[in-house]
């Protein structure tokens, strides 16, 4: 039996509602049984056919706080209604039953779970696209694309710390 294929996603954008901002990054890390890859789409690359490509195969997507912010983004910029085409867990609320309060960066510091792009949030990821937009700033996209990779990347190792409690 082939092992279900599960995906995580992360997106960054240039501010918080779905209606008047962009979004400048989908990450995706994808896994089934021992493999895994991850894929990042940017800027112009982020369209209804390379996410529904990126996805194909897959059985369960997992968010944290995607169900009121990433889903909805990808629904009103692509049209892509995510939560009824897959399975969808969003860990903040396994996290929230397991008394594990905070943005993603809180719970991840509460287990131990480590990241390289330590001081980077949402504000700074928006401030780092302008960068890149503005001023050619490849440090800065590679700053950005590092941080939505280490959400993606330590969502997996979230959802099994949880599935362990």
């Amino acid at each position: 039996m082939d092992s279900p294929v599960e995906a995580f996603i992360d997106i960054e954008t240039t501010g918080l509602s779905p209606w008047v901002s962009e979004i400048t990054v989908i990450g995706f890390h994808i896994c089934s049984g021992m493999e895994s890859r991850s894929v990042q789409l940017v800027g112009k690359d982020i369209t209804r056919t390379e996410v529904l490509a990126t996805l194909e195969g897959v059985d369960t997507i997992y968010t944290y706080n995607g169900a009121r912010f990433d889903l909805p983004f990808i629904y009103q910029h692509l049209g892509i209604n995510l939560a009824e085409m897959y399975d969808h867990c969003d860990l903040m609320f396994q996290c929230w039953r397991n008394n594990l309060k905070g943005g993603l960066k809180g719970v991840e510091k509460q287990l131990g779970i480590s990241r390289e792009s330590e001081g980077v949030d949402g504000f700074e990821a928006i401030r780092l696209w302008y960068r890149y937009l503005h001023s050619a700033d490849m440090e800065a996209l590679e700053t950005l694309l590092r941080y939505n990779l280490e959400d993606v990347v330590n969502l997996k190792t979230l959802k099994e710390i949880l599935d362990g409690m």
